[in-house]
């Protein structure tokens, strides 16, 4: 049957209500794939009165949005009221936020919807709330987990049509990057990658360029013994397993146009080497893909933009580029298996 995509509340103070119902109202121009929020149904009436929007709220369960979807935004409630004003989180947001991830997650799960579309979260609001995850990724990491009673190694890529980047190691103080990043961690990551970009992404034979940690990947040991000593010998076990792989590559020449043409996905060594490139090359329509999970999952590549929430400023196409491909990931119900 049939499925809706699952789209979370994020950070009720931020802009993802606001994109959410931008998005709903461009479902027929875009032809978008049906998808219900979780959220508490009376919060986005409100926030669509403030917003002056024409987007009628219907509250559903996750069967019936398909339904639905044509005639107004579906919403699965969550059964919690949220408070939140724009641009001012409050007590409600962080157990708003965490509760419709949970939801999403285990609509998917078990079956009521064909993926999870995550709308932006406030780390630093949860942070002061007790919640233990660096981020999005590893927080759904641990719920897939917890589902299916296997460890997860959840991957963190940066989508486009013109640049796909993995950070290896992401929210990371830079000192700390050297201390983390192993061999094994790039040959896992390396791993999932390329299968998650042939039996998700149809690419038969996966390209990955891997960058070197140091400048010029090192420069022969003078700027640096890591490149060599750990970042080498993963680039070299992933080709004897048959991956095509290249690296370490000196990341400073590694994204202009006819360098992305030699690559599927490039393996960054650590947080902003991966994400200021992407951003620089489709800051608007970058969606954020988590791999390595039994099920697909997408977001926008921005953050909760507290400053515009509420002003009907906020830029939706992020998010549409979000469930666009989901829709094109969630194929059949033969999910990627966890390495």
């Amino acid at each position: 049957m049939p499925r809706a995509l699952a789209l979370t509340l994020g950070e009720p103070a931020g802009i993802g209500p606001d994109i959410t119902l931008k998005a709903w109202l461009r479902r027929r121009a875009l032809d978008l794939a049906p998808f219900y929020v979780v959220a508490d149904p009376d919060f986005l009436k409100s926030r669509t009165a403030h917003l002056g929007l024409d987007v009628p709220v219907r509250t559903v369960e996750p069967h019936a949005a398909l339904a639905c979807f044509p005639d107004a935004l579906p919403v699965v409630p969550l059964g919690l009221t949220v408070t939140a004003e724009p641009g001012v989180p409050d007590a409600s947001s962080a157990p708003a936020a965490l509760a419709s991830i949970r939801r999403a997650v285990a609509d998917v799960i078990e079956g009521a919807a064909s993926a999870v579309v995550t709308n932006p979260i406030a780390k630093s609001v949860l942070y002061r709330n007790g919640f233990a995850e660096p981020g999005h990724t590893e927080f759904l990491g641990k719920l897939a987990a917890e589902a299916s009673g296997r460890s997860m190694h959840p991957v963190m890529m940066l989508w486009s049509p013109e640049l796909a980047v993995v950070p290896i190691t992401i929210h990371l103080p830079l000192r700390d990057v050297p201390t983390v990043l192993t061999t094994d961690l790039i040959l896992t990551t390396g791993r999932i990658v390329a299968r998650d970009l042939r039996e998700r992404f149809d690419i038969p034979r996966p390209r990955l360029a891997i960058a070197g940690l140091n400048p010029h990947a090192g420069e022969e040991g003078a700027l640096g013994k890591e490149d060599a000593a750990v970042v080498a010998p993963a680039v070299a076990a992933l080709r004897a397993e048959g991956i095509e792989a290249r690296g370490p590559l000196p990341a400073d020449t590694m994204f202009n146009a006819r360098a992305r043409e030699a690559y599927d996905a490039a393996l960054c060594m650590y947080h902003d080497q991966a994400l200021i490139p992407i951003k620089t090359v489709a800051f608007d329509h970058a969606v954020n893909v988590t791999l390595g999970l039994p099920f697909v999952r997408t977001s926008p590549d921005h953050g909760t933009a507290f400053d515009i929430a509420g002003t009907g400023k906020a830029n939706e196409t992020s998010l549409v580029a979000a469930l666009q491909l989901a829709k094109r990931l969630a194929k059949a119900d033969a999910p990627a298996p966890v390495a």
